[in-house]
């Protein structure tokens, strides 16, 4: 990726059941049996990347992100475990190998631009019997995120952070890439889901939003202006999500696609 955020991989992982089970539910869709090769592009901190290498012990499995604080600790995480690899690397650039059997993007394309061009040039290039498994946020339309860009668009900010955050063109509509795929040959499968996620102790939404929405902010402005901008930006959140008495209720819209590209002689559809 181009111009990602800084990331840190500690403050990500807070959630890590919210953030993982939606890894889960995309990857539970994918019929691969045997893979030979198995890459997860924006692959984090690695704990998820991790569990691909559990379910196929016997394939190879590459995490590749273009953080270099992620890949560190990815590699801290799992030190010379056989078969599991981590490496640093922009996800635009790269191109699968022969032997690619299973490809994973999971919460990622959301920060490229133009991600569908690039998801049509890896249906071009994965080779027959392929799986394709992609998540995105479709949140964006959501308060935290147009309270962000309302906030960042005002006569304070404006100038700071002009261009700083993408807006509702950031991903696309389910069917959008259930046409993609199925325009390029391949079977699919697309699906979305809202999870009713409850977050617990203070400034909860703040908090989870400074894991990734919130990044290229803190990227653009100095420590000072920083602090400045999440206390009003808190303000507005505590308004819009109302802590209640079991937790603060989140609900966050994710965008599902899967599909297998069928070798020329099988036209059976495995959905």
């Amino acid at each position: 990726m181009s111009a990602s955020p800084t990331w840190d991989p500690a403050l990500y992982v807070r959630f890590g059941d919210h953030r993982g089970r939606p890894f889960f539910d995309l990857t539970s869709r994918i019929g691969a049996e045997a893979p030979r090769h198995v890459v997860d592009l924006g692959c984090g901190a690695g704990t998820l990347t991790a569990a691909l290498a559990d379910r196929w012990p016997d394939a190879v499995v590459e995490g590749i992100d273009s953080s270099p604080e992620m890949i560190d600790a990815a590699q801290r995480t799992t030190p010379g475990r056989p078969g599991l690899s981590f490496r640093l690397g922009d996800l635009v650039a790269w191109a699968p190998e022969d032997d690619v059997d299973v490809v994973v993007s999971n919460a990622v394309l959301q920060w490229v631009p133009g991600h569908q061009a690039l998801i049509g040039r890896w249906l071009e290039q994965l080779a027959p019997d392929a799986w394709l498994a992609v998540q995105v946020p479709g949140n964006f339309g959501a308060p935290s995120h147009t309270l962000l860009r309302e906030l960042a668009e005002s006569s304070q900010w404006e100038r700071r952070l002009r261009g700083v955050l993408r807006h509702t063109d950031a991903v696309g509509e389910p069917a959008d890439y259930l046409d993609l795929m199925r325009s390029a040959g391949w079977e699919a499968d697309v699906w979305e889901t809202t999870y009713c996620q409850v977050l617990t102790g203070e400034d909860p939404v703040l908090n989870w939003v400074r894991g990734t929405a919130l990044r290229p902010v803190v990227d653009a402005l100095s420590p000072e202006e920083s602090a400045q901008f999440e206390e009003q930006y808190n303000q507005l959140l505590l308004d819009a999500y109302p802590a209640r008495e079991y937790g603060t209720v989140f609900p966050f819209r994710r965008l599902f696609c899967v599909g297998r590209k069928p070798a020329p002689a099988n036209g059976t559809d495995v959905f």
